[in-house]
């Protein structure tokens, strides 16, 4: 990177005014950053996803043979003797 060339203080001044809220820009989108990633990996957050997973499987083409299935084979086994 090539040395830049200033003529007054003022330009100087203006630069490091810009380089300090780029400074203060990169900070803050750190900061969000860490608090993103905080919040993703929390418990409630985790168990949310797990959940969620859980529901899209069963609401699925299987889900849906298992909601038929499931009630059919309980009744099967609520109707079945003893000794059968």
């Amino acid at each position: 990177m090539a040395a830049k060339k200033y003529s007054s203080y003022a330009q100087i001044d203006n630069e490091l005014e810009i380089l300090k809220v780029e400074k203060e820009i990169s900070y803050q989108k750190l900061v969000l950053s860490i608090e993103k990633t905080k919040e993703s990996l929390s418990l409630v957050s985790v168990a949310a996803n797990v959940v969620d997973t859980i529901k899209s499987t069963f609401f699925s083409s299987y889900g849906t043979i298992l909601r038929f299935l499931i009630p059919i084979i309980i009744k099967w086994f609520r109707n079945k003797k003893r000794g059968d």
